[in-house]
């Protein structure tokens, strides 16, 4: 079923197809304008299905030059081919049969870079969501698995490799300047997980001894030269495919694993069986031109599209409904191995850090939506944070509230069960019950609940009677189409610490299920009695983020900081101290709106400064500690009537109060961080980094001049630190000589390398200040901008609205209307684009009066233009929609 025509597809009206598709065979005739492909595929109606019902294929602008049904000519009466569809009547009642379709195709012109495209004189796929109907005729839906053979034919001297799903079969020169490559794929796969990548491309080798002693190829395909900054990535492909034996049980079940890097891609990577299709900001790296953070996100992301082979690919989803069954469990892998190959607990906070930033703000505005929709009209406009991450958090609950060997047994039985099926949640939810016998019903109002639940809770102590009593009180907020919500199963760890920093254990508990330190919040309103407490307790609520949940709790400066000092969950002191720092930068921001002096608290500092002097801690996480909350998580916060240049000026204020105080420490932490010696991007030599350039921010800050900043700038041998100090300078000092020069000699030293250049535009777009949007206008006339590169338009666009809330949120509304014009704008050649683009306004209505009246005629503006995607028309009118 097609859905950019504007039609709702509801979960609800799900029914198999009237055909089993058997096999797939496809011949593509390799051509930049006139691509020529041959589909030949073997159904057969499914049983009780009507003599008379049609076969029903999707399409996508498609030019069709040849139907045929068994080698014969389709009559022209018996098929009706449309902009959508192939419907074709008349076909066999029972024995299998063959339509062969012919289409033709332009790569070379398919901007939406769905279905078959070019870049770079490389031939490139990319059928997620919806994009195999853009090829060829195809029921074209996640629930159709077949085994697919694949032949390409192309220009040998244009395009020497041709590569596709599965193994390798064969392949020769055909005499006429061409050759062609035969693919075979044994595993039945949906559409979604076709790929072909044909062109000149340079290759990384290397091997893979599987645990039962198979030996397996392994190919990473880069443009020519860069494949020593592949090298990374092949390290972390080898280890992740190491990790999932060990953790899951899972061996790579091929004789080949590629992956292909490019330039102008969509999404961060794609995981075609066997052949993975990366954006090449995820596969290349070196110390010159990639940071810390860049090589954690390769590691991530290489380690994530290897483990769909089994989460997604030979288990995959059964409509589109259940796309969370894939991504968000395959989240909660990857954040695994990430957690076992750096640190679990700063691997933690980045994690929560970025739910809280990009998760909740969805739950709470006009995009919220189930884990699990249960209706979409685009489809590719649910690939969010809210499927991916809250769904990856969901996965984390199921492991807290089972422990982690019913965890294992039901994933076992999960992969036992359903290997070469396309399933639904239910199924995933009955392996656990199944392996546990425990019922998960009433947790599954996870996946179908939308909005952040927020917990309430207080706290009394009996000093006679020496217990301490919780009342806990839940409650999830109306969303759209969903305005009341039943009480969900929130595992929340908590414990109980003394005056001492000692944690309390009790003799007993009353009125609630509590496994070890996990109490299970199951009612709307609960009390809870720990018995046996010596002295007046602090709880210490949601240790590891147990749940994914708002909590308001009144608890003092001082209970926080004997938490954040004494606590044996580091997340939890993390916590405490960034608890802290929000709330003094919810002041803060007030303070600024009402023109009062703007003030810190002491005992926030002294946290800090404490924590950051903490030798004992390790240096990744007390950078963490010292990272400020931002100023969108403030605005989370404040939840309404947002004056974003008061969140600035306020946290601007906090900072220079901390950068004051703490001149000597922050000092001594840049010259005991230092590193001597090669760039190691292990995560050790990453974590004194991120502690050094932590430091060196303060430094900078408390300084008015810019000569600390440009020092670090030309004293750093690595990315990481490179791109920190001219960060310091384009944000701090803007205007000063020193950043001008800085930037102009950034843009010479790499303007050969895209990569590092998205780093340069995307560095400006963040400047802080009305002034940024005509710096970013500017900077899309510059040589180096190209707006056909989803990359580019994403580093400067995306960046400055996503990213810059003073610059974007200007009071004249100037911010909305540049990005209103530039949606239109990109909306004409991708679709998929603009909409994640245009998502960066779904908080608009958080906005005071004023910004966010100019938010909304923006968004009219975009509704009511002609010819618009239904991408777009989708977001737009959902962010509008019930806005009284």
């Amino acid at each position: 079923m097609r859905t950019n025509t504007g039609q709702i597809v509801h979960l609800e009206d799900y029914r198999p197809t009237d055909f089993v598709l058997e096999r797939v065979d496809l011949t593509f005739e390799l051509d930049p304008r006139e691509t020529k492909v041959e589909a030949r595929l073997i159904f057969h109606r499914r049983e009780g299905v009507s003599p008379s019902a049609p076969l029903v294929l999707d399409g996508d602008e498609l030019t069709m030059t040849g139907l045929l049904l068994d080698q014969v000519d389709i009559p022209a009466a018996l098929y009706e081919a449309t902009d959508e569809a192939l419907i074709i009547r008349g076909l066999p009642e029972t024995a299998p049969f063959e339509i062969t379709i012919t289409t033709v195709l332009s790569p070379e012109t398919n901007t939406k870079l769905m279905g078959l495209y070019r870049t770079s004189n490389v031939y490139c796929t990319q059928c997620e969501a919806e994009g195999f109907r853009r090829i060829t005729y195809f029921p074209d839906r996640p629930d159709v698995l077949a085994v697919y053979t694949v032949n390409i034919i192309a220009d040998k001297a244009a395009a020497p490799l041709l590569l596709s799903n599965g193994n390798y079969l064969g392949g020769a020169d055909m005499g006429d300047g061409r050759h062609f490559a035969s693919w075979f794929d044994p595993h039945p796969k949906p559409s979604y997980l076709f790929a072909l990548v044909a062109g000149d491309l340079g290759v990384v080798e290397d091997r893979f001894t599987t645990a039962s002693g198979r030996e397996v190829a392994l190919k990473i395909y880069v443009e020519h030269g860069k494949e020593p900054r592949a090298a990374y990535a092949m390290d972390a492909l080898k280890r992740a495919m190491k990790w999932d034996e060990e953790v899951f049980g899972r061996e790579y079940d091929l004789d080949i694993f590629m992956i292909v890097a490019v330039s102008d891609f969509n999404m961060g990577a794609m995981e075609n069986k066997g052949l993975n299709v990366f954006n090449d900001k995820y596969v290349l790296a070196d110390p010159e031109t990639a940071t810390d953070t860049d090589y954690a996100n390769i590691e991530a992301i290489i380690a994530h599209e290897y483990f769909h082979n089994w989460t997604g690919n030979r288990i995959t989803c059964r409509d589109w409904f259940q796309l969370c069954l894939k991504e968000g469990l395959t989240v909660y892998r990857d954040h695994e191995f990430s957690a076992d190959m750096r640190s679990r607990t700063v691997k933690r906070i980045a994690e929560v850090r970025h739910l809280k930033s990009e998760q909740f703000p969805e739950d709470a505005g006009p995009l919220a939506h189930p884990v699990r929709p249960t209706k979409y009209r685009e489809i590719n406009n649910f690939y969010t944070t809210t499927v991916y991450e809250k769904g990856s958090e969901v996965t984390r609950m199921i492991a807290t509230i089972l422990g982690r060997d019913l965890f294992k047994k039901g994933m076992d039985l999960y992969f036992e069960r359903h290997d070469g099926q396309a399933v639904t949640i239910e199924d995933f939810v009955a392996c656990f019950e199944a392996a546990s016998g425990r019922d998960l019903a009433q947790f599954s109002l996870w996946y179908h609940q939308a909005g952040t639940p927020l917990v309430t809770a207080s706290g009394s102590y009996d000093a006679g009677k020496q217990t301490y009593t919780l009342s806990l009180e839940q409650s999830v907020p109306p969303t759209p189409e969903q305005s009341a919500k039943a009480p969900m199963h929130i595992p929340l760890r908590l414990g109980l610490l003394l005056e001492d920093g000692t944690e309390a254990t009790p003799t007993a508990v009353s009125g609630a299920d509590i496994t070890g330190d996990v109490l299970h919040l199951t009612e709307r309103k609960q009390t809870v009695v720990f018995s046996g407490i010596p002295s007046r307790p602090v709880p210490s609520f949601n240790r590891g983020f147990s749940a994914p949940i708002n909590l308001h709790f009144e608890q003092g400066a001082r209970d926080r900081a004997l938490i954040a000092r004494h606590e044996t969950d580091l997340f939890a002191r993390w916590q405490a101290l960034n608890t802290m720092a929000l709330d003094n930068l919810v002041k803060a921001a007030a303070e600024a709106r009402r023109g009062q002096p703007l003030t810190c608290d002491d005992a926030l500092i002294d946290g800090l400064l404490a924590a950051a002097a903490e030798d004992r801690l390790e240096p990744a996480f007390r950078s963490q500690v010292l990272s400020l909350p931002s100023e969108a998580d403030i605005a989370r916060e404040i939840g309404s009537n947002n004056d974003p240049d008061a969140i600035q000026a306020g946290r601007q204020a906090v900072l220079a109060a901390i950068a004051a105080a703490g001149s000597n420490t922050f000092a001594q932490l840049v010259d005991r961080m230092s590193l001597s010696g090669p760039f190691r991007p292990d995560a050790e030599s990453a974590g004194r980094r991120a502690l050094r350039n932590a430091a060196l921010s303060y430094v900078v800050y408390a300084d008015d001049r810019p000569e600390k900043a440009t020092n670090a700038f030309r004293a750093a041998n690595n990315m990481t630190d490179l791109s920190h100090a001219l960060t310091l300078l384009a944000h701090r000092f803007p205007d000063a000589d020193e950043t001008v020069d800085a930037l102009a000699s950034f843009k010479k030293r790499f303007a050969d390398n895209a990569l590092v250049i998205d780093k340069w535009f995307a560095i400006q777009a963040t400047i802080p200040g009305a002034a940024t949007l005509d710096r970013v206008r500017a900077l899309m006339s510059d040589p180096l901008f190209n707006a056909n590169n989803p990359n580019r338009v994403r580093s400067l666009v995306g960046t400055f609205a996503f990213a810059n809330a003073t610059g974007f949120n200007r009071a004249d509304g100037e911010g909305y209307r540049f990005l209103a014009h530039q949606i239109l704008d990109i909306d004409a050649r991708n679709p998929q684009l603009a909409a994640r683009i245009l998502t960066s306004m779904r908080s608009w209505r958080s906005l005071e009066k004023v910004r966010s009246g100019h938010a909304r005629s923006a968004l009219e503006g975009i509704a009511g233009a002609a010819n618009l995607s239904a991408d777009v028309s989708d977001i737009v009118e959902r962010m509008l929609k019930d806005e009284d």
